[in-house]
């Protein structure tokens, strides 16, 4: 027969045994809940370039590599390369530049009080901007960025339809509550995967250099407002130099700052 502090013993260690499998099934929810803060915020980040500049191929092997590797917690990044044209009179001509990317470049200049336009220059949401090679700024940029409420977007039903074109659904909730402006416009970005290009003249000649989502083609959709979210299937014409494996981004941007609200992205191969 047991003595009474025996069964004394056992009374208490059932007491504490019964308390710590209260705690750990108490606990388990928690440690669940946690893992829904895993939701990534989407950060749009454009690198104004040129194959033109000496001292751009380093910032277009960061963004291809931020864009690679996403190394930033909590952040979802959505990369565009823009090519501008203001290098071009120097001995090569870049395939992929055009003068509207110069122009887009130039209205991020005047949001940010700049005198001038360079290369390579980053710009992160439309909000902030940094030398393009410049990684320690570049994730300090975007850390800043995850904190800042996003309007969702989305891409669906995408598919290519006869004579090079794109239909798609895009949809997104309304503005921010907390922002001042009534409204912000609606883009579709249209870019190549990737590309690659052997320079035969100015600063980088005799380099091969590569690049990652390089764009072609910006398309208004829409204007967003802040009461009602915004739904609408499109369709896009895809240009000369568009090929197969293309990748689109929707942006919603204040169109007085510049300020990135949103952005979503999906790839497309034919």
């Amino acid at each position: 027969m047991r003595s009474s502090f025996t069964i004394a013993i056992l009374v208490a260690f059932s007491i504490l045994v019964g308390a710590s499998l209260r705690y750990i099934h108490a606990a388990s929810p928690a440690a669940g809940a946690s893992s829904d803060d895993t939701r990534r915020t989407p950060v749009l980040i454009e690198l104004f370039t040129s194959e033109g500049c000496s001292s751009c191929p380093p910032a277009d092997a960061l963004l291809e590599r931020l864009d690679r590797s996403q190394p930033i917690t909590g952040a979802e990044l959505i990369v565009l390369s823009e090519h501008v044209d203001y290098w071009n009179h120097i001995g090569w001509k870049d395939p992929y530049s055009s003068r509207e990317y110069s122009e887009r470049q130039s209205a991020y200049a005047e949001h940010f009080g700049l005198s001038s336009i360079y290369t390579p220059q980053m710009v992160v949401d439309g909000h902030i901007e940094l030398v393009g090679s410049d990684e320690r700024r570049a994730i300090q940029a975007v850390e800043n960025e995850t904190k800042v409420q996003k309007t969702p977007l989305s891409l669906s039903a995408i598919h290519f339809e006869s004579n090079n074109k794109i239909s798609l659904h895009v949809e997104t909730g309304p503005l921010p509550p907390y922002i001042p402006a009534k409204s912000a416009n609606l883009f579709l970005a249209i870019a190549d995967d990737s590309d690659e290009s052997h320079v035969n003249g100015g600063e980088n000649d005799g380099r091969t250099l590569k690049h990652v989502a390089v764009l072609r083609d910006l398309v208004p959709v829409g204007t967003v407002g802040r009461i009602d979210k915004f739904s609408r299937d499109t369709t896009v014409k895809l240009g000369n130099g568009n090929r197969g494996n293309l990748r689109l981004v929707a942006i919603l941007q204040e169109p007085a700052t510049g300020r990135v609200w949103g952005a979503v992205s999906a790839r497309l191969s034919n």
